[in-house]
């Protein structure tokens, strides 16, 4: 049986805030919650995906700093560039905007990104060979039967 990637569980300090975030800004919503051992489990979901892919948010972890040269982050695709600038542009008005949108060659697209409350980066991105609106991989690289040559 092939591996399918179905969650990323990250540990998190501010899980309130942290909520709020990810239902404003990626439209993830709590399919499920519990509360084993004095933590908070969140389980959250893209409308329609609840079974394909889940993002897992866990109370009582560190707060996750980035230093110049980390660029570990979660990418969400949205469905035009104007879609990347408006979320850029509430993001810098409330404080999180972290890397300007900028327009890169492909495979990268046009993105902007933002931390979470906790500390994360966020990338939300245009013109990427993943997600909404994107570009035929085989307009620009040679599949192999085992991946990307």
């Amino acid at each position: 049986m092939k591996p399918v990637l179905t969650h990323i569980a990250l540990h998190i300090q501010d899980l309130d805030a942290c909520r709020v975030f990810y239902q404003e800004f990626c439209q993830l919503r709590v399919i499920h919650e519990r509360h084993p051992h004095g933590k908070t489990i969140l389980w959250m979901a893209e409308a329609g995906r609840e079974q394909e892919f889940v993002f897992v948010l866990i109370s009582g972890g560190p707060n996750h700093p980035h230093d110049g040269q980390d660029f570990s982050h979660l990418g969400f695709a949205v469905d035009s560039k104007a879609a990347v600038d408006v979320i850029a542009d509430r993001a810098r008005l409330e404080g999180c905007l972290v890397w300007e949108p900028v327009d890169e060659p492909f495979p990268v697209g046009y993105y902007c990104g933002l931390r979470d409350p906790d500390g994360n980066y966020i990338e939300f991105s245009y013109g990427q060979p993943l997600g909404p609106g994107a570009p035929s991989l085989d307009d620009h690289f040679h599949l192999a039967s085992d991946g990307i040559e």
